[in-house]
């Protein structure tokens, strides 16, 4: 393609150069172009000097029409008159060869041989000068003959060997075409559109092998692709046949399951219309056997009203009978209580201030009490309940009790302090309903602190250091005159026996748990 459009030969005076823009996307300033300190040759890459050779050459031309390079021949001189040849097409890389070279070199020119539309194009920086001035560049290279051999001499003098052999109008085999038709263009000997439509020719030919490469990469890419996506394919497709294998076994087991749950479904289906059957049946029993129940039921509870009259009548006869014998019993007591009240006046015994219990538990000492005569006559041996009753009714009868025997007994999932107050005070109510004498024996080193005050008629009392409670229990049996009744309640069979010995009336823990949950 052309460096431009065709134009007259004339110089323009404002050229594309006032509309090119700075790299960094700056206008001119003002309707002119950026300032630049203008560069001397060696920014341009130019050596100072001049080639003397392309001096005499750019001298010896036709002032006219410029200077002709030598062995070659101007534009439009043929003898024969004809009218100059237009520009040749060029291809891009030439085109862009072309201006580089000139813009390399435009420094290096004297400031009066640089055209106007191109003196502030050379004061741009190298590596903007061909890229922003390049339409300017182009336009004076078609335009301006003189202005282009003067290029042509300082591109020869910096190419050396391959600038003379483009003037000869040969290239090197080893040349690089676009660098030969950038030259010949600038130099134009003679066949200098021949070396440019040969240049073009290798260009299109590199391009063309470029783009077939390209395709054959491609083609060789895609055929890779290809093997590889067959490759993928053929495994897939060995995954999905052994997938399919095992998706008809698992089928094939399923449907043998399926008959086998069709089978046990059926099964169960006839086990469950029998069962049905079954339950109808027993449902009729069950029906029939309510009925049976409830017409026995009716007679129960007419036997029970009857059991219940002839109850009553027993308990009216009884009654009766009861108050025979209290009539009696009250007789014989009174008789047996004149008959103290004269002993007592007879023998003329003061009321005391202490009882036998007393003196053990405020002596808290070592007391030899022998054993009276006939004192194994009183022991009993007995451990139904119902005597504790019987023996609290006995006249001045004294109740000791084995206190944590009891309480663990009956109550042992309480906290320790929690059975004593509990003991306590149901012994409390017993001493208060039956006005007899009350010991409760627990123990201990010493005394509890902080016990509630004992209810009126009960001793509270705790064994000493190296004494147990057992021991404690059996000094106030043996404190005992003889002929007083002394109940002591505890399981433990060595209390039992002791205090039996010595005639008190031994009784388990249960009968005074049973009289206390009764009070």
């Amino acid at each position: 393609m052309p460096l431009t459009e065709p134009h007259d030969d004339r110089l323009p005076q404002e050229g594309p150069v006032d509309t090119v823009r700075d790299a960094g996307g700056a206008g001119p300033d003002e309707g002119g172009l950026p300032a630049a300190v203008e560069p001397g040759p060696e920014a341009a890459g130019v050596e100072p000097g001049r080639n003397e050779a392309a001096e005499e050459v750019v001298a010896e031309g036709p002032a006219d029409d410029g200077p002709t390079l030598e062995g070659s021949a101007p534009e439009g001189s043929a003898d024969d008159g004809s009218t100059p040849e237009p520009e040749p097409v060029l291809p891009e890389p030439v085109r862009q060869r072309i201006v580089a070279l000139t813009a390399a070199v435009l420094p290096g020119l004297p400031a009066d041989e640089v055209p106007v539309p191109l003196r502030r194009v050379a004061k741009f920086a190298p590596n903007r000068r061909a890229r922003l001035g390049a339409p300017a560049i182009a336009a004076q290279l078609t335009g301006d003959p003189l202005f282009r051999q003067r290029i042509t001499a300082r591109v020869l003098a910096d190419t050396g060997d391959l600038g003379a052999a483009v003037l000869e109008g040969t290239a090197p085999a080893a040349a690089d075409p676009v660098e030969v038709a950038a030259l010949a263009y600038l130099a134009r000997p003679r066949g200098w559109r021949e070396l440019i439509e040969a240049s073009g020719a290798a260009v299109r030919a590199e391009a063309d092998s470029a783009v077939v490469a390209e395709l054959v990469r491609e083609a060789e890419q895609r055929a890779t692709r290809a093997e590889h996506d067959r490759a993928v394919a053929r495994v897939e497709a060995e995954k999905l046949r052994d997938e399919l294998a095992r998706v008809r076994e698992e089928l094939g087991q399923l449907r043998e399951e399926s008959r086998q749950l069709g089978r046990s479904l059926r099964e169960t289906q006839a086990r469950e219309r029998k069962a049905n059957e079954l339950l109808a049946t027993e449902r009729g029993r069950a029906a029939r056997a309510a009925a049976d129940a409830d017409a026995e039921l009716r007679r129960v509870r007419a036997r029970l009203a009857e059991a219940e009259a002839a109850a009553g009548v027993a308990r009216a006869s009884a009654k009766e009978a009861r108050s025979v014998d209290d009539a009696r019993l009250w007789l014989l007591l009174e008789t047996i209580g004149q008959a103290a009240v004269g002993l007592r006046r007879e023998l003329a015994l003061d009321p005391v201030d202490k009882l036998p219990a007393d003196f053990v538990a405020d002596a808290f000492a070592d007391q030899t009490a022998a054993p009276a005569a006939g004192a194994a006559t009183r022991a009993r041996d007995t451990d139904d309940p119902a005597r504790l009753d019987q023996l609290l009714a006995l006249p001045r009868a004294h109740l000791v009790v084995d206190g944590y025997n009891v309480t663990k007994r009956g109550f042992g999932e309480m906290s320790l302090e929690q059975q004593r107050k509990r003991l306590i005070t149901g012994l409390g109510g017993i001493a208060a309903q039956t006005g007899d004498e009350v010991t409760v024996v627990f123990d201990g080193a010493e005394r509890m602190h902080g016990l509630p005050p004992s209810p009126r008629g009960v001793r509270v009392l705790f064994s000493r250091k190296g004494e147990t409670a057992d021991e404690l229990i059996r000094r106030l049996v043996r404190a005992e005159p003889p002929g007083r009744p002394v109940v002591v309640v505890s399981s433990d069979r060595e209390v039992a026996d002791g205090v039996r010995r010595h005639g008190a009336y031994p009784l388990g823990a249960d009968s005074l748990l049973r009289r206390l949950a009764r009070s």
